[in-house]
This record gives structure tokens, sequence and C-alpha cells, in this order.
């Protein structure tokens, strides 16, 4: 229910927020809910991953990509993922998650989120990703950079990521 909340909250707010390129970082502020926490009373590993998918969101909604993709009947998945936690969130504390296109391949679109606080970084994410056609199948990522217009600033692909999407992929 906390997720649905805040996912409304960011539908409302996306309209008054300044619109992004999709190769702009998309900076989400959020705060640690009650919800939030674990029996620690530190935000659990699995409400990142979930505040992850908002920022996402966000970032696809003020650059206008989602309205490209509903258009052709695409809707992204996350295939894999690595996180990094540096430190602990926990209850009230203010932190904002910053998310961007990292770069892509032949097959995925690789996206970097970092969750902030203040000017430390408290946990820093990989997200490999693809589009999928809702009558089935993959979209290629040729066709997702001829829906955004071509390849304007696409950034070059950080070494280490192309030998870690192989390591955990799926065969």
């Amino acid at each position: 229910m906390n997720l649905l909340l805040r996912l409304a909250l960011l539908l409302f707010s996306v309209r008054r927020r300044e619109p992004l390129s999709i190769w702009d970082t998309a900076v989400t502020p959020f705060r640690v809910a009650p919800t939030d926490l674990d029996y620690l009373r530190h935000m659990n590993n699995s409400k990142y991953l979930a505040i992850m998918d908002l920022g996402r969101m966000d970032l696809m909604l003020r650059s206008g990509f989602w309205d490209t993709i509903t258009e052709q009947g695409w809707y992204p998945v996350v295939a894999g993922q690595t996180i990094t936690y540096r430190s602990s969130l926990t209850l009230g504390q203010r932190f904002e998650l910053r998310t961007r296109v990292l770069g892509m391949d032949e097959r995925w679109i690789y996206m970097e989120q970092t969750f902030v606080r203040g000017e430390a970084i408290v946990a820093q994410a990989v997200v490999r990703a693809r589009f999928l056609r809702r009558e089935g199948g993959s979209v290629a990522v040729s066709d997702v950079m001829e829906a955004l217009g071509g390849e304007p600033r696409v950034p070059d692909l950080p070494e280490w990521v192309s030998p870690w999407s192989e390591q955990t992929r799926v065969p």
C-alpha cells in the first residue's frame, strides 16, 4: 500500500516538476516511512528495489518517454540488477534517488540508480532492463532508440557492465 501511495504522489508531482530529457538525471526525493523499516529499524533491502521502480518511472514520465512507449504498446521489465549498500536509512530520514541511463548494448538498456542522503551515497545500483511488447516478444534496442529519435547522447557503457551482464544472464 505504501508503494501505491508513493506512486500516486509521484504521478501528482510529475506535473509540477521540471521536464527532463531521457538522457538527464532524474532526482526524486523521498523520506523513510514506518512501512519501509525492517526489524532492525532501518530501511529494508526490498524497499530500495521498490523505490528504484519509482525513480525509473519519474525519469520516464518527466522525459515523455512513458507516453512514447505506451503508444507503441511496450512496457519495461527489469532483467537483472546489482546493488551495493554503504550505510543505512532510518525512520524519517530524507533522501533522494538519482536515476540515469548508464548506457546500452545491442540487447539491454542499463540504468544507474544512486540513493543519496545529503552528499553521502547510501546505496548504488545498476539495473539491466529491456522492453516487451504487449502482444508478445521483445523490443529491439534499436527500435527503442528510434522511438527516442536516435542516439543523441548515449553514454559509453562502463567496461565492467558487459561482463557483469553476461555473468548474471539466465540462458
